[in-house]
């Protein structure tokens, strides 16, 4: 007798699979050619499954391209996490800074969906990819290893976070080479860790003696 349990085809996936496995893959096609390589129809084929199936999960691509990018900056959080939290004689800082130079070269297409990409500026403020990136930048912060003063630790949070992009980006369009200053990347990154660490420690000592003159 025929058994009536039907074997389910090898690229199907059940509800909640789909979703997970779309992501995947769009991340791979990422990591090739940034945000203009993801198409709902070719990941549909890709996975297949019919090309209404993703919009189950995903009203369009845009909600897509979200879905991708707040994965990929809680991959980036959980490589900073592991860089700050090894044995080193390297600041937190430091080690922030030079894993997030590593990662934006390594993996530049994803660097790109993150960064270079209008995703994150249209998504909804409260939305997972705000969250997301909000929590990158919380580690920025946090590796600061500053005391909370005023927004102090917030500026100089996002001067060396816009600094870090302004590396990588350069690099990937080939405009920098570290010639013109004798300097490798990794070099001027860390140049730019003392510098932010030593004007922080003074901003800090400013407010501090302001606010007991004005005590």
């Amino acid at each position: 007798m025929r058994s009536q349990l039907a074997r389910k085809p090898q690229h199907s996936y059940h509800h909640g699979d789909l979703r997970d496995a779309l992501i995947k893959a769009a991340l791979r096609e990422a990591e090739q050619g940034g945000a203009e390589a993801i198409s709902i129809k070719a990941l549909a084929k890709q996975l297949g499954v019919s090309q209404p199936a993703p919009y189950r999960h995903f009203a369009d691509r845009e909600a897509l391209l979200a879905a991708v990018t707040a994965h990929a900056f809680r991959q980036l959080s959980t490589i900073l996490r592991e860089a700050m939290a090894k044995p080193s004689k390297q600041s937190k800082l430091s080690r922030l800074a030079q894993a997030t130079l590593e990662f934006g070269l390594r993996r530049n297409g994803i660097y790109r969906l993150m960064f270079a990409s209008r995703t994150v500026s249209c998504a909804a403020k409260d939305s997972e990819l705000h969250e997301a990136t909000r929590e990158t930048f919380a580690l920025v912060i946090e590796a600061l290893e500053a005391p909370a003063v005023g927004y102090l630790r917030e500026r100089h949070a996002l001067k060396i976070w816009a600094a870090l992009h302004g590396v990588v980006t350069l690099a990937e369009q080939g405009l920098f080479t570290g010639e013109a200053a004798h300097a490798t990347r990794e070099e001027l990154v860390e140049d730019f860790v003392n510098e932010t660490k030593t004007a922080l420690a003074v901003a800090i000592k400013n407010a501090r003696r302001k606010a007991k003159a004005r005590a």
